[in-house]
């Protein structure tokens, strides 16, 4: 098979339209703690446009991940983009917001897990702002008992976690995930390892390391986004293939982080990268990395 051909979904990426009911907080500043400057997107995001980025390739399914809207408007997200989807077919999962400390997390994650194309809720917890600092025992850190407890809704409603956190996170994330092994967790963008000197490389390792000893917890190989540097796989190849050492190819499903990753890179160039790192692999490792996986880890039935 031609690697334009390639099956392809996409296990990560995000619509909003500014022009809409729905807001946005972390859009209208126009800069990002570990982005930096991001104005460019800082612009309505739809599956038009999605579709001219992806044109060069087969992509045959999406999911889309709750885009941090205004948290008053976390079930009008999921409304919003369920409408999109009977419009336009994509995306073909969701995966929504919800806290799960809050008085009435059960009422939304309930809420949620109705619509049927939910699939799973991204909740963030508390995080230090550096390696150097500590959020440890804060409320709605990952040691916080209540947060941890209230986790297990997700178990319940049976939706599965995405977990999103950086480097310096990962291997206290791990306590967490041991805690809950019958629950479907997927950590987003590579661990995060913004920071690649030597130092904070370990760190990230020894996170991903003991991530990867959970067996129900897969890996979303996107975010590869470093301070100063190019997109390329001089700069991120040998994460990705760390990623796949540890994880396994069946557990990592690659993915666009589209519209935010483009500050660094075309759709059409990361993806294609994907395929370079991947060339020596047998073909059914790659159709696994490139859909297989998340289709299985999301519930999508291809038409």
């Amino acid at each position: 098979m031609d690697d334009k051909d390639l099956p392809i979904v996409d296990a990560h990426h995000h619509l909003w339209d500014l022009e809409s009911a729905m807001r946005y907080p972390w859009l209208e500043s126009g800069e990002h703690q570990w982005l930096g400057d991001y104005s460019r997107i800082c612009r309505t995001y739809l599956p038009a446009e999605y579709r001219r980025d992806t044109a060069l390739h087969n992509v045959v399914a999406t999911v889309h991940i709750e885009a941090e809207a205004d948290r008053s408007q976390q079930l009008a997200e999921t409304a919003w983009l369920t409408r999109i989807a009977a419009e336009t077919g994509m995306p073909n999962a969701i995966v929504a917001h919800a806290w799960v400390d809050t008085p009435g997390a059960e009422d939304i994650i309930a809420a949620q897990a109705a619509n049927p194309l939910v699939r799973g809720i991204r909740t963030k917890p508390v995080i230090a702002s550096g390696p150097g600092d500590s959020v440890r025992g804060e409320k709605r850190s990952l040691q916080d008992p209540v947060w941890r407890k209230g986790l297990g809704l997700l178990t319940k409603y049976d939706l599965s976690w995405d977990l999103r956190v950086p480097w310096y996170h990962l291997a206290e994330a791990a306590e967490v995930c041991r805690e809950h092994p019958d629950m479907r967790i997927v950590l987003n963008h590579t661990g995060y390892p913004l920071d690649r000197s030597k130092e904070q490389l370990a760190v990230w390792k020894r996170g991903m390391e003991a991530l990867s000893c959970c067996p129900n917890v897969h890996c979303k190989i996107s975010g590869l986004t470093v301070a100063g540097k190019p997109w390329t796989l001089q700069v991120n190849g040998a994460v990705i293939r760390e990623t796949i050492g540890l994880f396994g190819v069946n557990r990592c499903m690659f993915a666009s982080n589209f519209p935010v990753d483009s500050v660094k890179a075309s759709w059409d160039w990361i993806f294609t990268r994907f395929k370079d790192v991947t060339a020596g692999l047998p073909h059914e490792d790659r159709r696994k990395l490139f859909a297989e996986n998340a289709l299985a880890f999301y519930r999508i039935e291809l038409p």
